[in-house]
């Protein structure tokens, strides 16, 4: 009976996390899904279930979709790489080596950004990378380059936008993991005659593996559904597949093609995270067992 009582309270206390991702993520994505399984009966009407059909998966799946798809894939695997080695070395300066006094200040900065839309601050950016604007201007100044600064509306400029609008995503899991790692175990590590290096590489860094795991998920997973960096400032060479999602919607009204595409970028997400998670799981399990035959051996 208590533990009756005990089961009750717990899933009172959870009912209202379960109905935020009941109607919040549940029901859309389903609603996505139903979506994908009907058609466009005309010009007028943007969607209808009457007939069901696979066509519209077959429909998306053209040479534009998946040219766009390796595109954004590339850029965002690029995104979380360059997010993770900026990252790394500013997370472990504020968890070891920044004044405890200062680091609140540090982090309120890492979360500057979020207090300003997404859209403005990415709008920020064809200010800074514009050919007239004051980067060029000054590099120009200088003399590291001859000409106007011109890599607005390109891949780079996305590139770019991505690394800066996502990389506290990466900065704050790794904070957290690098700061639960402990100074004690970073000290015994230096006392066994470890150098710095060594000691980061074999014993603050694999400690921050779910940091690193879960700061990298936050980054590219959001990342490969952007579409906001991309029409901004991107243009018709920084294309990425959440416009093409985007413009079903909004120019086409082509839901059912919308609803596909968005279902196959979501299935594709999920297999590039599987991927890379069994890729994890593989140098993990090569690293342990490495490390039992240099054990068994120094043990003999």
């Amino acid at each position: 009976m208590k533990q009756r009582k005990k089961f009750d309270r717990a899933a009172a206390l959870g009912f209202p996390t379960w109905a935020f991702v009941l109607f919040f993520f549940v029901m859309p994505l389903l609603l996505v899904l139903w979506y994908s399984f009907g058609y466009k009966p005309d010009l007028f009407t943007a969607h209808s279930n009457d007939i069901l059909s696979f066509d519209r998966y077959a429909e998306a799946l053209d040479a534009t979709f998946i040219g766009t798809f390796w595109n954004t894939l590339k850029i965002g695997l690029i995104g979380t790489a360059l997010c993770l080695i900026i990252a790394v070395p500013f997370a472990y300066w504020l968890a070891v080596k920044l004044n405890p006094r200062w680091r609140p200040l540090a982090l309120a900065l890492v979360l500057v950004p979020f207090w300003t839309n997404f859209l403005v601050r990415t709008l920020g950016w064809q200010i800074v990378l514009s050919p007239r604007g004051f980067l060029s201007t000054f590099l120009q100044d200088v003399g590291l380059i001859d000409g106007r600064l011109d890599i607005l509306y390109t891949q780079t400029a996305v590139q770019l936008g991505v690394v800066y609008n996502y990389l506290p995503l990466m900065i704050l899991p790794l904070y957290v993991a690098i700061d639960r790692a402990g100074r004690p175990l970073r000290e015994a590590s230096a006392d066994l005659g470890a150098n710095r290096i060594r000691t980061l590489f074999q014993v603050t860094l694999p400690l921050a593996a779910p940091g690193i795991a879960a700061g990298s998920l936050l980054v590219f997973i959001p990342l490969m559904g952007d579409y906001i960096t991309a029409s901004v400032l991107g243009g018709a060479q920084g294309n990425m597949i959440g416009q093409l999602v985007a413009s079903q919607f909004n120019t086409a009204q082509n839901w059912a093609l919308g609803s596909a595409m968005a279902v196959l970028l979501m299935l594709f997400i999920a297999a590039a995270v599987g991927v890379c998670a069994l890729v994890a799981f593989a140098i993990r399990y090569f690293v342990r067992r490495s490390r039992r035959v240099v054990f068994s051996g120094g043990a003999a």
